[in-house]
């Protein structure tokens, strides 16, 4: 007999004792019920097999408009940030919104079937017809069975390095972006670095919005508008609603600067979003030998209070040509240039994909293997966070609002999308 809508047996769930096994029970698309061995039903039944059940991944950075571009117009031969800002200019001059939909339905699908189901994805602003932002708007849309998208107006080529960009960046987000943009590093000057970040606060306080920028992408260790992103949060009282992306400058700043900004950033709620696979790739191209780590020091922000949250960035465009969304892979790149390899560290570093992105995504109330929150969990490869990062991999099952919607059992992965499963393919050629 069917009692329940989901039931996941022989479970270890993070956050509790793991020499013991539970079972989830989920009806509609909450989890109504965890037990120790309890001899349940449901329409949809799933054997952990005493493996991992944790709530699902956060990539917080990402570019969905630039995504599985790799190639087109021509490939990034010097792997430098430079040479993929030539080609996403040459590239974005071709962009219509029916094939960055194609795009970005492989990729999310991908994301899904790895765990992700929640994106924040920038969409560039300075690309002037705004197919970019009504693109991912729709996504947003369309992909919201499988994944959860916010959208950021981002502009890409800088706030005040065109008349017209300012008003760009705005008409976004009355297209329906959901967090505003800046990357003040990219202005002209420091002084034009700190008016962009004014503006877009400006913009924030206007629309009521979130801000999540790119800031300090260098290894200048005089780029430091970081300082000026917390100064503004504390000032318009926008405490908890502020992420900055990559901040890889603080990898090169005066070690005493350093722990003085990031306690204040802990007291503004100011966010830092490294993105360890291309900060670690773009970074440090000035140096010989050594070479700069190029990653925002995460164990020291965490360390002084900062909440850190990680992402992908991009995936097989001018950037980055590899990847697959597999955000374990951002986290496993994480803790070794980091050097957070301690045993109690490694156990903790999962909420760098999980938990603290739901902070800044302000759903933590919602969030969890905990009864009465919404069903949304994974079923990994392994039995402790140790294995989640030895084994990596796709997880078993995904569910998402009580609704099993991957599968990536029998050697195979499958994802449910519009009511019917199919088969996934990760390969660069698609037969």
């Amino acid at each position: 007999m069917v009692e329940h809508t989901l039931v996941v047996k022989n479970a270890r769930i993070r956050g509790r004792p793991l020499d013991k096994k539970y079972t989830i029970v989920v009806d509609g698309d909450r989890i109504t019920s965890i037990k120790e061995d309890a001899n349940l039903h449901g329409e949809t039944e799933i054997d952990a097999q005493g493996r991992l059940v944790l709530p699902p991944f956060f990539n917080m950075h990402f570019h969905l408009d630039s995504v599985l571009t790799l190639g087109d117009p021509r490939f990034n031969e010097s792997g430098t940030l430079w040479e993929g800002i030539e080609i996403w200019a040459e590239r974005k001059k071709k962009l219509t919104v029916e094939e960055m939909l194609a795009r970005v339905e492989k990729a999310v699908k991908w994301m899904a079937a790895y765990g992700t189901l929640w994106v924040r994805t920038h969409a560039d602003t300075t690309e002037k017809t705004l197919t970019t932002v009504k693109g991912l708007v729709k996504a947003r849309e369309e992909f919201k069975d499988i994944i959860n998208i916010q959208v950021t107006g981002f502009p890409q080529d800088g706030i005040l390095t065109e008349p017209e960009n300012l008003e760009l960046l705005e008409k976004a987000i009355e297209l329906g972006a959901d967090n505003v943009g800046m990357i003040p590093h990219n202005e002209y000057t420091r002084f034009d670095g700190a008016r962009s970040v004014e503006l877009a606060f400006d913009l924030a306080v206007k629309y009521n919005k979130d801000i999540d920028g790119h800031v300090d992408e260098t290894d200048d260790p005089w780029s430091r508008n970081f300082e000026v992103v917390v100064r503004e949060t504390i000032r318009r009282g926008w405490q908890g609603r502020v992420a900055a992306g990559h901040v890889t400058a603080s990898h090169s700043w005066d070690p005493v600067y350093r722990n003085r900004i990031f306690g204040i950033a802990a007291k503004a709620g100011v966010s830092i979003v490294p993105n360890p696979l291309i900060n670690i790739h773009l970074q440090g191209r000035f140096d010989n030998y050594p070479k700069r780590r190029g990653m925002a020091p995460i164990k020291l922000a965490l360390e002084k209070g900062v909440n850190v949250a990680l992402g992908h960035d991009c995936i097989m465009d001018p950037w980055y040509p590899l990847g697959v969304g597999d955000m374990l892979q951002v986290l496993f790149m994480a803790v070794h240039v980091d050097q957070m390899m301690g045993y109690s560290e490694l156990q903790k570093s999962l909420d760098l994909i999980t938990i603290n992105g739901a902070k800044i995504w302000h759903i933590l109330d919602d969030y969890g293997i905990e009864e009465g929150k919404k069903a949304n969990l994974l079923v990994l490869r392994g039995k402790t966070e140790l294995d989640a990062l030895r084994l990596m991999g796709p997880p078993l099952y995904v569910v998402k609002e009580g609704k099993l919607i991957a599968d990536n059992t029998g050697g195979e992965s499958r994802i449910l999308f519009r009511g019917k499963w199919e088969k996934l393919d990760f390969s660069q050629i698609q037969e």
